[in-house]
């Protein structure tokens, strides 16, 4: 049997260390900063020795090498090993913040630590673009608002529930904190009646009965679930047919406490009669963050 192979790329400082601790926890076995040059032969030769489940992190600092990794991975795959990319993003706002906090040097940076924001800035951006290819081909994840042990805990559902058929990420955001960086799909609805200006409601969520029930029914949010079921439905299986393995959808609101709470729960509940899916609640789950 094929080993199941699982490459985690993605910005420095976006938490690919703490990806890879996650699979190494359910029984992958993993390596740091492979050269790609190395990724066809190591592959041969771990599954002698550790099995069918192996983790493989590369980034930037093999930067020359890089546009070697997609052709690797045609070559595994044709091979009949199963590949699932996944790209770890975060705003460059949020990645500046994590390097001056922990004062630790952007591999890309070659000056004085103290050299001044906008170097940073300028490496980090350098980074997206040897990173663009990468990024096209995989699954990516946004830790710019997420602890570390939510990172963990999507990575090992993501993983989880692969299998041969597209998989659906249901994510509710509230806009105020900014869109997330790995929507294929956003969904505004902000213009929806809000519990937040019932008194009763205000500080329950969208997972509450109480909150359900006012907003079911509501003319306006059922039409708005019609038309993002329509949509999804109609371009779903034209995603499979182009093999995407994963898709995330996001629903924001203001707050990301009820509405887009409320519809992402739904959104769920039917797809998951004919998809894998997943649903996360951004603003529910808590803001956190974790060194680079």
């Amino acid at each position: 049997m094929k080993p199941e192979i699982v490459l985690i790329t993605g910005m420095s400082g976006s938490g690919k260390s703490v990806a890879l601790r996650a699979l190494e926890d359910t029984g992958y076995y993993c390596v740091d900063n492979l050269p790609p040059e190395l990724l066809v032969a190591f592959v041969a030769l771990e599954h002698e020795h550790h099995g069918n489940r192996l983790a493989i992190a590369m980034d930037v600092r093999s930067a020359t090498s890089l546009p070697l990794v997609p052709e690797k991975l045609t070559e595994l795959q044709t091979q009949g090993y199963t590949v699932h990319s996944l790209f770890l993003d975060a705003t460059t706002e949020t990645l500046v913040r994590r390097f001056s906090e922990t004062r630790r040097r952007h591999p890309l940076f070659h000056g004085e630590l103290n050299a001044g924001q906008r170097a940073l800035v300028q490496v980090i951006e350098l980074e997206r673009e040897l990173l663009a290819e990468l990024r096209e081909k995989a699954h990516v994840i946004d830790t710019s608002n997420i602890r570390a042990s939510q990172l963990q805990s999507y990575v090992k559902n993501l993983i989880s529930t692969t299998s041969n058929k597209l998989s659906l990420v249901f994510q509710s955001f509230a806009f105020k904190r900014g869109i997330p960086v790995d929507a294929d799909f956003v969904f505004d609805v902000r213009m929806l009646p809000n519990p937040h200006y019932e008194t009763e409601l205000r500080d329950l969520t969208g997972l509450d009965p109480e909150v359900a029930n006012f907003l079911a029914q509501q003319s306006d949010v059922a039409l708005m679930m019609a038309h993002i079921e329509s949509f999804l439905f109609h371009w779903l299986e034209a995603m499979t047919l182009n093999h995407r393995s994963y898709v995330t959808v996001a629903i924001g609101c203001t707050g990301g406490q009820h509405r887009s709470v409320y519809l992402v729960e739904r959104l769920n509940e039917i797809f998951s009669n004919h998809w894998p899916t997943q649903r996360r609640h951004r603003e529910l789950d808590g803001i956190g963050s974790f060194a680079p």
